[in-house]
């Protein structure tokens, strides 16, 4: 059955799907003509298929409607749409899923009961359970929506089929929620390794919750931050995870329609919508909301090349921005140079400064849980002290636990480390030293407001000193890179000044020291 279409902003809604029991008619004379419908038997069910034709540029997300009767125990949909062959170079069809429920599909509203993007290809919720990217509850009578996301159609555009089976019967018993305490055994004030954006099978990963919390045991990491798409159905199961050599922080990967960003340290539960682009200017409201409930606002691999991934919305509303997502890539490169570049702007306007993060982005074999993970200084292993050091830049990013590092800056009898700042007269010298390990002959650099100023190697066992000394009048901030050499000969980044740089991959990355003029 095709359905009809009424046109929305961002959004179209189609005719609903009906379930509700026929009421009762009657005949000219009066009389009962069809005796009242009866209710389904407890553990029978009712089953609608509908399908239908989207032409390319349709909206954003298109709604079907199911009129939800009383008595129904489960909600089941299965969902499919074609795959034409397409040209070289143009995209194919790619559609999500989700559903919200009878409280309606308001921008950030309270109807929201799962989503699993283009991963699954059905979903079922009841009271007791629902499938991972889903929410448990009651399957409440009213007016649900199914929400399709075509986010590629193709120039045939693309059909869709969507059925809908309600079983009736009383609930089952309520799920109970087990989400992971925001307290693991710390070492009071110290530097805390963790990795602040992973995935599982509650959205597009293949891993377990089980297997993500192994793996960033193995990683040697001390915290993880649960950032499953748009969903936050995995918060409710990391209660079995967590312990006290492991603290897991519950948040979510925005995914908007003009990039991707993390909202880190929700309350478990807590949701934040995506469904908008950077023209709608929606992405502030809900940067508050996370920071109204205590989490931090990281936009996510701003340079990714897919569609729908590359960042729109501005830095104004980052609480820290994620410079390296995953392997080394010429994606980082671009980050970490527009990053560079607003340090430069917070030098010169007086602004917050907008601290780096790096984070694996690990959603399945052979990605690795880990690579690279922050180290971050806090007063103890908390979510609201791990948070705030974030926040603070009191962290620098490592591609394995086996690459340590310490960075500080002295001048004057003070000294400052990572995040901080140093105070000196205007030409007393400063001393600029870093001290690493587990990077065999890789190279440092210490970068500043006027670039890089020096660079050095290490030796073979990756283990080493350096120290350079500047002025607070030469360097109003410094940051240190530690990188592994050119692989098999390659050549690292290009230089269209003269040959070829002589450093590869990056293995470390610090958050800068600035230095103040006394």
């Amino acid at each position: 059955m095709l359905l009809g279409v009424t046109a929305g902003a961002a959004a179209i809604t189609l005719a609903p799907i009906v379930f509700a029991p026929v009421s009762s008619a009657r005949a000219a004379d009066g009389a009962s003509a069809v005796p009242p419908a009866r209710p389904p038997a407890p553990g029978s069910t009712v089953t609608r298929t509908v399908s239908g034709h989207l032409d390319t540029g349709a909206a954003d997300f298109v709604h079907l409607p199911v009129e939800v009767p009383k008595g129904v125990r489960q909600i089941a949909v299965q969902y499919s749409y074609d795959k034409p062959a397409v040209p070289a170079g143009t995209p194919a069809n790619s559609c999500d899923i989700g559903v919200f429920d009878q409280h309606g599909t308001a921008l950030g509203g309270k109807g929201f009961r799962g989503w699993s993007g283009g991963f699954r290809t059905s979903f079922e919720i009841s009271n007791s359970e629902a499938t991972p990217g889903y929410l448990p509850g009651p399957v409440g009578a009213g007016t649900w929506h199914i929400v399709l996301g075509p986010y590629q159609v193709a120039p045939q555009g693309l059909d869709y089929q969507v059925q809908v089976t309600l079983t009736f019967g009383a609930p089952g018993p309520a799920f109970v929620p087990n989400y992971p305490p925001q307290r693991a055994k710390g070492r009071g004030r110290a530097w805390y390794r963790g990795d602040g954006h992973l995935h599982t099978v509650h959205s597009d990963g293949r891993r377990l919750p089980a297997e993500v919390a192994a793996g960033a045991r193995a990683a040697g990491l001390d915290f993880m931050v649960s950032t499953d798409h748009n969903t936050t159905s995995s918060h409710a199961v990391w209660g079995e995870y967590a312990g006290p050599d492991l603290l897991i922080v519950t948040g979510e990967e925005v995914t908007t329609r003009n990039g991707h960003w993390l909202a880190l340290g929700l309350p478990a539960g807590e949701w934040i919508d995506w469904r908008y682009r950077s023209r709608d200017n929606a992405f502030p409201r809900f940067a508050g909301q996370v920071r109204r409930s205590g989490g931090l606002v990281v936009p996510a691999h701003p340079y990714c090349p897919y569609i729908a991934c590359q960042w729109k919305s501005g830095y104004d509303d980052a609480d820290a921005m994620e410079v390296w997502n995953g392997p080394w890539t010429y994606d980082d490169e671009s980050a970490v140079d527009t990053w560079d570049a607003r340090l430069g702007e917070a030098v010169r306007t007086g602004r917050r400064w907008t601290p780096a993060m790096g984070n694996s982005d690990a959603h399945s074999v052979p990605q690795v849980i880990g690579l690279p993970h922050n180290v971050v200084l806090a007063d103890d292993l908390t979510t609201p002290d791990v948070l705030a050091g974030i926040k603070a830049g009191r962290s620098w990013i490592a591609e394995s636990s086996a690459v340590g590092l310490d960075f500080t800056v002295t001048g004057g009898g003070r000294q400052a480390g990572i995040g901080g700042t140093l105070t000196a007269a205007v030409d007393a010298p400063v001393d600029v030293r870093l001290d690493v390990s587990g990077v065999p002959r890789g190279t440092v650099r210490f970068i500043t407001d006027e670039g890089q100023l020096h660079q050095e190697s290490l030796p073979d066992s990756g283990t080493g000193t350096v120290v350079w000394r500047t002025t607070a009048s030469l360097a109003a901030y410094v940051r240190a890179e530690v990188r592994h050499p050119m692989v098999d000969g390659t050549p690292g980044q290009g230089n269209t000044m003269g040959p070829a740089l002589v450093w590869g991959p990056m293995a470390a990355l610090t958050n800068p020291v600035f230095l103040r003029i006394a």
